[in-house]
């Protein structure tokens, strides 16, 4: 399939610029660290929790935007040199506990298959269509239905992927994904050792657990957000469009100027889809400029929280439903089939 005539002005803007990405990391780690550290310090000197926990909720922000520096590091796009790509990307991946191969593995994927049925999978939110859930077993339908629920999603299984899943490596085989891990978790586990020795365990958990439990959560919730909201495109693998997968495919998030640069502008995320190479920090000059990609419809936050309701896809309607209306459509459809 040919790509459409706008693409190539898109290709100004996926251009790192060096200075841009050394100021946006400078002013993502340092505030990082601090708060990290000032967080330590009073409970240290036992100052009321809500006080460090309040602090938990900023650093997940500044959590957030490391992951989005990460994330441009995968796709080589945050810097020119490719090797500090890789080297900034494990560094980031220390703070988000993500091991850099494996997981720009499973991104690139991600990419390659976006809203295509037929590859629904690795790097991606279990999602069923109506009949696969009806013709599903019963415990098939349970782990679905636990799945899709919001306090397992947002805030079950954060934890568990970050902390647990993403300590297991892919396959056990020695290549770069297994060195990313090595890197990763290795480093965690001198981080632990060196906060035993200096600050001890329960402080280090109390600091560090709430910061990747809400920046956790807020980041599957993005992704959540992403790809699945009323009208968005799905299709089988013979009629996929990767041009129509990222531009209705994938959401524009649409987001208040402050959570619009914690979260690097990913909710620009259409554009980014359009074209990975194009830095966070480009993102929103290129929708400014390109009249062509303003065409997606704004997804709010209060729109967004609306759809968690959506669970399931109807091929036929084309989009996605709550579980009482696939229900409706079943129903319907066993009439017409009756008579």
């Amino acid at each position: 399939m040919g790509k459409p005539e706008f693409y190539v002005s898109l290709r100004t803007f996926a251009q790192p610029d060096n200075k841009k990405s050394i100021i946006q990391l400078a002013n993502t780690i340092i505030p990082y660290l601090f708060i990290f550290a000032l967080m330590c310090w009073l409970l240290k000197n036992e100052y009321p929790y809500w006080l460090v926990f309040l602090l938990a909720i900023i650093n997940a922000g500044f959590l957030i935007r490391s992951f989005i520096i990460f994330h441009d590091c995968t796709h080589r796009s945050f810097l020119k040199s490719r090797t500090l790509c890789k080297i900034i990307g494990h560094f980031c991946g220390l703070f988000t506990f993500t091991p850099f191969h494996e997981w720009q593995y499973a991104h690139k994927v991600h990419h390659a298959t976006s809203s295509n049925l037929d590859k629904r999978g690795l790097g991606a939110i279990w999602i069923m269509t109506v009949n696969e859930y009806y013709s599903s077993s019963k415990s098939i339908k349970f782990w679905y239905r636990l799945y899709r629920n919001p306090v397992f999603l947002f805030i079950v299984a954060p934890v568990f992927e970050f902390i647990l899943i993403q300590r297991i490596p892919r396959k056990f085989k020695w290549n770069k994904e297994i060195f990313s891990h090595i890197i990763t978790t290795g480093m965690m586990i001198i981080i632990i050792i060196l906060a035993r020795i200096t600050i001890g365990i329960k402080i280090f958990l109390f600091v560090q657990l709430p910061i990747i439990c809400i920046g956790g959560s807020a980041g599957i919730f993005l992704f959540y957000t992403q790809h699945q909201f009323p009208n968005s495109y799905w299709s089988r693998d013979n009629e996929w469009d990767p041009f129509k997968a990222s531009m209705d495919g994938a959401s524009f998030y649409k987001l208040p100027g402050l959570l619009r640069w914690f979260t690097g502008s990913i909710g620009y995320h259409h554009v980014h889809h359009l074209h990975p190479a194009i830095p966070n920090y480009n993102l929103k000059k290129c929708y400014d400029e390109v009249t062509d990609i303003q065409k997606a419809t704004p997804l709010t936050i209060t729109a967004a929280f609306r759809n968690m309701s959506l669970k399931l896809y109807d091929e036929e309607s084309t989009e996605l439903v709550t579980y009482k209306k696939a229900k409706e459509l079943v129903k319907k459809k066993g009439e017409k089939l009756s008579l």
